[in-house]
């Protein structure tokens, strides 16, 4: 592709927004793409059904599209000698010390083998540390053991983001700690948890609440000024919505859930953001790290982490490591690009080889772990 952005790939863009909003579909979309100096932004339809017209600086609560950010502070603590990658997390996790490993996945609680090794921050970063959410827990018929004392203990790390059920930070890690791993550490890719753990251990290893670390690690620097675990300016932030078969039901609404801050700053999936937020962050791998991190840990933060042992167990799907992998707290593509997407209704996608960032805001919930098609036929068109 030549530099910049084809006029035909803007139309192409435009046409694939509009084809999907609409009351009973995405009712507002903020959608970006840039490539080298060119951003062009799509803002169509409203902040909730009958509501306010969505604009550029609309807040849309990013869910899963937090991960990648975790990761980065995470890789910020490194370089700063707080943490180390292949360390066990016990130091400063100590709940997490002597691991015991279910017997079987399913299987009661009681019965369990020891763990073979200590956990380590870097099986977090890949999602290797043994516990987490796997495919088949969903299609039991009745609440796996582990899922069950989970959900007792309003861990809210099996299911979509929980800031009002979560509590505070060394009570969770504490719950979590009482439990079994799901499997040995380093065996099996295992969704989310070890994003939420990261939030947990990067607090404690700079002695400040994780809202504050990535603040001044992230945040502040890259001039993030609308991305949080709250906001105060709910005019701005869209209504969260479920599509059911009776049509779109309300699950947040702007004075609800993200209005206030949460007792646990959920590192899987508790921002608020902005387009233009997420490009800076975006933009800042694409330059090798600036003054956030090092050259050498945005390519570790965006390569291939996990071995054919890990993913053979699958991910989210039998299709779900086709053509990609997992780095650190993101996918990656066989073909180098990365980013992760957000159950609630975002879509963050980096391409390094064609200078390309995709970003799509919505408010409607994903209705499968797969990427819905308003997401993939904008991706689609950014290319031209």
């Amino acid at each position: 592709m030549a530099a910049g952005l084809p006029n035909a790939a803007i139309e192409a863009v435009h046409a694939a927004c509009e084809r999907h909003v609409g009351d009973e579909r995405i009712p507002g979309l903020v959608t970006l793409v840039a490539r080298g100096g060119d951003i062009h932004v799509e803002t169509l339809g409203h902040l909730a059904v009958g509501g306010p017209s969505v604009a550029r600086d609309s807040l849309f609560r990013i869910a899963s599209t937090t991960k990648p950010i975790a990761a980065a502070a995470t890789l910020a603590l490194v370089e700063e000698g707080l943490i180390a990658l292949d360390e066990p997390v016990e130091r400063l996790l100590p709940e997490l010390a002597d691991r015991r490993v279910l017997a079987r996945i399913d299987g009661p609680l009681e019965q369990t083998v020891p763990a073979g090794r200590a956990i380590t921050t870097r099986d977090l970063l890949t999602f290797t540390f043994g516990f987490g959410i796997v495919l088949e827990m969903f299609a039991a018929p009745t609440p796996w053991p582990v899922v069950a004392a989970a959900d007792a203990l309003r861990l809210g790390t099996f299911g979509p983001p929980a800031p009002d059920i979560q509590p505070d930070p060394d009570t969770w890690i504490a719950g979590l700690g009482s439990l079994p791993l799901i499997c040995q550490p380093g065996e099996r890719w295992l969704y989310n948890t070890g994003a939420s753990v990261l939030g947990v251990l990067l607090a404690r290893a700079a002695g400040e609440p994780l809202a504050d670390v990535l603040e001044t690690r992230i945040f502040s620097p890259l001039g993030m000024r609308d991305t949080g675990f709250w906001t105060s300016e709910t005019d701005r932030l869209a209504t969260a919505y479920r599509p059911t078969p009776d049509g779109l039901v309300v699950v947040d609404e702007p004075a609800g859930s993200w209005s206030r801050p949460p007792l646990f700053a959920d590192a899987a999936s508790g921002l608020v953001s902005t387009v233009d937020d997420l490009l800076a962050f975006a933009r800042m791998l694409l330059a090798g790290g600036g003054a956030v991190l090092s050259g050498a840990h945005v390519r570790e933060m965006t390569r291939d982490q996990l071995t054919a042992a890990q993913k053979a167990a699958g991910g989210l799907g039998p299709e779900f490591f086709n053509g990609r992998s997992w780095g650190f707290c993101q996918a990656v593509t066989d073909a180098g690009a990365f980013g992760w997407d957000g159950g609630l209704g975002t879509s963050w996608f980096v391409d390094p080889a064609a200078d390309l960032v995709v970003i799509v805001l919505t408010q409607r919930q994903f209705e499968t772990s797969g990427l819905p098609r308003a997401h993939r036929e904008i991706q689609a068109a950014a290319y031209g």
